[in-house]
């Protein structure tokens, strides 16, 4: 098991900003294919974005596009999520998962497709 730490959610109001982070704290960070989900309640965990193990290859929700972008810092080890032009709609807790891949680097954007995840961080925005 990686136990990865999420941080960085709160509220904010309707046209704001936050920024998620992540950290493994097991594992080796260059190695893992990583990414975004995230659930509101009563409704099913849903994809947001995804990056490769190099950070050369990304994918976002069309609901996100734009508005939200991943990156990730192998030298220290972090996952990152800007989100700007926050909507209400984006309510949710945020969950980030890490499946470790060897080979060519690959994006991954299905929840079956990850083995670890965070206990997530809720963010919560206002109109």
């Amino acid at each position: 098991q990686v136990p990865l730490v999420e941080s960085g959610g709160g509220l904010v109001q309707a046209g704001g900003s936050l920024r998620l982070s992540c950290v493994p704290s097991g594992g080796t960070f260059s190695r893992f294919a990583m990414g975004w989900f995230r659930q509101a309640p009563g409704k099913e965990r849903e994809f947001v974005a995804a990056i490769s193990r190099t950070g050369g290859r990304t994918s976002y929700a069309d609901s996100v596009k734009g508005r939200f972008t991943i990156s990730r810092d192998n030298a220290q080890h972090t996952l990152y999520l800007q989100m700007n032009s926050l909507k209400p709609e984006d309510t949710a807790a945020y969950y980030c998962a890490a499946d470790e891949r060897s080979g060519e680097p690959v994006i991954i954007t299905t929840k079956g497709g990850y083995v670890y995840w965070g206990q997530g961080t809720p963010v919560a925005v206002s109109s």
